[in-house]
């Protein structure tokens, strides 16, 4: 396992030694007459440190986000955007207010395609979240409403025609996507804002934890650790391609589909790369057509790696053969995170079939990787049919197993399915597998595929009945999604009607991982 790259794009609180960036960016957005000066910047940071976010992308700021705290009722009245942040000093900010307001929010016009807005919004609302508010309540800006006004009548009108989605507006569209509900107009909210003709939408986000609303206080994971995670997994179908291209193109619509269903993973099987020998279907011995598809490593990396940043989602790449620095073959898993960086997970235990045919080797190595969702580990098809390497994970805190996997025929099916079965109970976690699907007649070294992917979970009373969260259709090329709750598994490791963690007799046996070079 190694991280090969740093984060290129990170989200993180705003500080002091930010102020002249932010100065430089709001005016890039908002223009001179109406960026955020320093001292407004100092004032804001001042008054609520924890609410100001800035998106940094290889160390330059691209994006920024204001918020503090407020009481219900002025936040709630109609206000203008001056009234209620304090002329943009934030000095507003009540410590003991019950709603988030939202500011602010802008990004480098530069770097729009990397979905810094929607991660914006997901930083406020794990902040409300985490401080246990009843919500976020903000004036949206309408900038479609001057255009519109004439054929649609009223702001009320063209509101309306936004939310029923006969027209698009670029912020409160936008905004509604993103789980905000419409409360209300505000007059003359920012009366210089043309484009709005001084309106804007009074929008509200409500705290799904506050099941009460009033005031009751509501148990926050310290970990941070969002309480649901979407998961998506692809039933890949193989088909003949002409280029390189043509696989990143099928790739990215997958990719796409799952980040539009605002899936956090998204799952590829193993060894899809296959795909790439019907460009050249060249008659070459096995081992040797494999080392063929080593070529296009780095650009598998760079397109996984790619699109988990543009899409904002973290990529579990399926598998691809590659020759490391030592010359021997590797079947790699590359794990692709949104924040840009990069990590590898090498199959441990190639089959009978991969050792004699394609001359791959096993890893050495078995590590957890960190994500903005928690540990999570990779067993790649045959790995997960060997109990000790999900324990080995597990040890380490993975609460989600990812199973890309490759088999020709219903018994190895089975042998994967069963077995991540099995891990999935012994380990108290979620286990999410994918496969191949479909079959290229007349290409060279490319073997029958069959699949059923599904996302597994624990069997106790928190989980759906029978194990399986999600379950697909045998050989047909399919998406399938399942939130997964991790409060379940705490739960469940905790207080289940078994308990399997926790009940291992370690008085009369141990499990000891060997280091190796």
């Amino acid at each position: 396992m190694s991280n090969e790259n740093k984060a290129k794009l990170v989200l993180r609180n705003a500080g002091p030694g930010d102020i002249d960036a932010l100065v430089a960016l709001t005016g890039k957005v908002y223009g001179e007459a109406w960026s955020h000066s320093a001292d407004m910047l100092r004032g804001q940071q001042a008054q609520f440190p924890a609410g100001q976010f800035v998106a940094e992308y290889d160390g330059k700021i691209v994006g920024f986000c204001a918020t503090f705290r407020i009481d219900e009722e002025p936040a709630m009245a109609p206000h203008s955007w001056n009234e209620i942040t304090g002329s943009g000093y934030a000095s507003r900010h009540d410590p003991d207010g019950n709603w988030l307001y939202g500011m602010d929010v802008c990004v480098d016009p530069e770097f729009r395609g990397l979905r810094i807005g929607r991660r914006m919004y997901e930083a406020r609302k794990k902040l409300c979240q985490k401080l246990g508010m009843r919500g976020i309540v903000f004036g949206g800006r309408l900038p479609g409403l001057e255009k519109r006004i004439k054929a649609v009548g009223t702001v009320d009108d063209y509101v309306k025609s936004v939310r029923e989605g006969r027209h698009r507006d670029a912020t409160m569209s936008f905004q509604l996507r993103n789980g905000f509900e419409l409360i209300g107009i505000l007059e003359h909210y920012v009366p210089g804002d043309r484009e709005s003709m001084g309106y804007a939408a009074h929008l509200a986000w409500r705290n799904p934890d506050r099941h009460d609303q009033p005031k009751t206080p509501t148990p926050f994971n310290p970990k941070g650790l969002p309480d649901r995670v979407r998961v998506a997994t692809v039933q890949y179908q193989q088909r003949r391609i002409t280029s390189f291209e043509e696989f990143a193109h099928q790739v990215d619509y997958f990719v796409d589909i799952a980040a539009s269903y605002e899936s956090d993973f998204v799952v590829f099987p193993e060894l899809m790369t296959l795909q790439l020998l019907s460009i050249e279907n060249s008659p070459l011995p096995s081992v040797e057509a494999v080392r063929r598809l080593t070529e296009y490593t780095s650009q598998v990396k760079e397109l996984f790696s790619g699109l988990a940043v543009r899409y904002n989602i973290n990529i579990i790449g399926g598998s691809h053969p590659t020759e490391n620095a030592k010359g021997a073959m590797r079947n790699i898993c590359y794990v692709c995170l949104r924040d840009g960086s990069v990590h590898e997970q090498e199959k441990i235990h190639p089959t009978p079939n991969e050792r004699t045919w394609w001359g791959i080797k096993g890893g050495h190595q078995a590590s957890t990787i960190q994500t903005d969702c928690g540990p999570i580990g990779v067993m790649i098809c045959y790995d997960s049919e060997f109990p000790e390497l999900a324990r080995h994970l597990v040890d380490q805190g993975a609460l989600i197993l990812f199973v890309p996997f490759c088999t020709d025929e219903r018994q190895s099916y089975l042998r994967v399915r069963y077995c991540a079965q099995a891990r999935a109970v012994e380990n108290q976690c979620y286990v999410v597998l994918s496969g191949n699907v479909g079959n290229l007649p007349g290409v060279h070294n490319f073997d029958i595929q069959y699949a059923q992917s599904c996302i597994l979970t624990p069997c106790d009373f928190p989980f759906a009945r029978d194990g399986i969260a999600a379950d697909s259709t045998p050989n047909t090329e399919m998406v399938l999604w399942a939130d997964l709750r991790l409060e379940d598994l705490a739960r469940a490791r905790n207080n289940g009607t078994v308990q399997n963690l926790k009940d291992r007799r370690h008085d009369l046996y141990q499990q000891r991982w060997m280091k190796r070079d």
